[in-house]
């Protein structure tokens, strides 16, 4: 075992982690994964079969990977992400074969976020905290915290909380959920939500 890959991490005998990769305690890294020299992911993760996670590219804790998925050089994922299956990530807006850059555009994956499978996320792009990106779409600008987006380009169309559940707001733009998060509208023209 590499020096950064906990003694309590799973890798399957058929996954490829490069010396110099930190895989954290109880990961999981399934058959045909390879995480390349660099690259951290944390605690609790589960890496499905046929990814690829490339050097620079931070994972967190309790994030979901499913198969067919590729994240490259700039791609941050943060705590409780799921990345639904052969969603697409790109890190270079202007891409030309054999130009190689020694900085990529950072794409921001926030707490809870979720992308649905074959979703493809623009470079820069900042997926919101406890959002929803739907299946087959195609991000090109930022998604707001709880907001769930879809098509092509992905759209806004309503809020949703934490599990899930379409949030409509009353008059006082105020909602408590079922699950007993409550949360408030905010803001005049940028209209945002807060989570209590």
């Amino acid at each position: 075992m590499s020096e950064g890959i906990s003694l309590e991490a799973h890798i399957h005998s058929h996954a490829l982690v490069d010396k110099g990769a930190k895989v954290g305690a109880r990961t999981r890294v399934w058959a045909f994964a390879h995480i390349l020299s660099g690259a951290v992911v944390g605690e609790d993760c589960n890496i499905c079969d046929h990814t690829f996670i490339e050097g620079k590219v931070t994972i967190d804790n309790r994030v979901t990977v499913k198969c067919g998925v590729y994240l490259w050089d700039g791609v941050v994922v943060k705590d409780d992400v799921f990345i639904g299956p052969a969603a697409v990530f790109t890190n270079d807006l202007k891409p030309r074969s054999m130009q190689y850059k020694e900085d990529y555009a950072q794409t921001l994956l926030k707490q809870g976020s979720s992308i649905g499978a074959n979703a493809t996320i623009l470079a820069g792009t900042e997926i919101g905290a406890w959002s929803l990106v739907g299946a087959g779409s195609v991000v090109t600008k930022d998604v707001p915290d709880y907001a769930a987006v879809w098509g092509n380009p992905a759209r806004f169309h309503y809020w949703i909380c934490r599990c899930m559940r379409k949030i409509e707001f009353d008059v006082q733009n105020e909602l408590v959920c079922d699950c007993g998060k409550s949360y408030q509208m905010v803001g005049e023209k940028e209209k945002f939500i807060v989570c209590r």
